[in-house]
């Protein structure tokens, strides 16, 4: 319903903020990470989403669109509910959640409180594939440096996967093996690697 605010914030702590636009405030739920964004300004944008509930109406706001996209890919998932995600974008930066996801990085994914192993296993399994596919999240992941790098990515994505799970997996060959030097090597492992 609320793409953005824009305002004033006349209030700021770690987990809420009131934007004040044109004399109506409103009371937007942050994470962590919003909250360390918006610290030191006096206003700005939050991008949001308006949870509607049978007892309760409840705005979330985001430093980003990044932020965003992660908080609903998270809020997809059976079980996992806002208070859920809005933990996770807390004890995690955004990038940090995707990369867990498309990496299986479930023990990472359970250090947040109150996410089980099943639950990390269930993100992982249900969102993987979004997470590749989702443009503003794989986007935002750390890019690939040299031109044998970007080489296996173009061949990778050619070849139907997402630039994102195709970056992560040459990212994490490159790591495990930093004196591979051919081409075809690098685009051999990262697949098997996906």
């Amino acid at each position: 319903m609320y793409a953005y605010l824009e305002g004033k914030f006349t209030f700021k702590s770690p987990a809420l903020v009131y934007v004040d636009v044109n004399g109506v405030g409103f009371e937007v739920n942050i994470s962590l990470h919003t909250f360390l964004e918006i610290q030191s300004k006096e206003g700005g944008k939050l991008f949001t989403h308006l949870q509607v509930k049978e007892d309760a109406h409840t705005l979330f706001g985001f430093s980003g669109q990044h932020e965003k996209d992660i908080f609903l890919l998270l809020t997809s998932v059976s079980g996992v509910g806002a208070a859920t995600a809005r933990m996770m974008l807390s004890s995690l930066k955004p990038d940090e959640v995707a990369k867990a996801i498309l990496h299986n990085d479930v023990r990472l994914l359970e250090s947040v409180k109150g996410i089980g192993k099943k639950t990390a296993e269930r993100l992982v399994l249900e969102l993987k594939d979004k997470v590749g596919k989702n443009s503003s999240v794989s986007d935002n992941l750390p890019s690939v440096g040299n031109s044998m790098e970007q080489d296996a990515l173009v061949a990778l994505t050619a070849l139907g996967i997402s630039k994102g799970q195709a970056e992560l997996s040459i990212q994490k060959i490159i790591r495990a093996e930093p004196s591979i030097n051919k081409l075809e090597d690098l685009i051999k492992k990262a697949l098997k690697a996906i």
